[in-house]
């Protein structure tokens, strides 16, 4: 390959490179936080109260919650019950959020985990690594069952070559 050949692929690939790291929304692959939503929610914390009236219970203290192979830790977990008043219907988790699973994690303020379509709203300062790599936005929303996810609010990333 000659050298103005050489210069013109790399001058296109960052280019590229800027493009995805100022967008504003970037589509991402989640293989290590999909998720089979229809396994039980283990849930451990400092301190729990319930309200029969509205259906729901809260988790306060160094909450964790587990699903198969997937992790969510933080401050405080409010649970939302479905009309049956037996399944959980929703998560609402506050306060230093991580959701793990496998090699990927994800760090927000807050997260939104509606159990039966098995997506998770994260918003707040988001920070998502895959092992080496990283990309951050203000709002990211993962579907378990798909694998998937898609970063909003001013995308910032990080390639690191080989590092996925």
């Amino acid at each position: 390959m000659d050298f103005s050949l050489r210069a013109s692929v790399f001058g296109l690939c960052l280019a590229l490179a800027a493009t995805l790291a100022d967008a504003q929304e970037a589509t991402i692959a989640f293989g290590g936080l999909k998720q089979d939503t229809s396994l039980p929610v283990d849930v451990q914390a400092d301190a729990l109260a319930v309200n029969n009236a509205d259906g729901t219970a809260v988790f306060t203290g160094n909450v964790l919650v587990g699903q198969g192979d997937m992790r969510l830790a933080a401050q405080e977990v409010r649970v939302k019950y479905a009309a049956d008043g037996k399944s959980i219907d929703q998560l609402l988790a506050t306060g230093g959020v991580t959701i793990s699973n496998l090699a990927d994690a994800a760090e927000a303020r807050e997260a939104l985990y509606t159990i039966d379509s098995g997506v998770v709203v994260m918003t707040g300062d988001v920070l998502l690594t895959q092992g080496a790599s990283a990309i951050a936005g203000q709002k990211l929303t993962i579907d378990l069952k798909a694998g998937t996810g898609v970063m909003e609010g001013r995308v910032s990333t990080t390639f690191v070559p080989g590092g996925n």
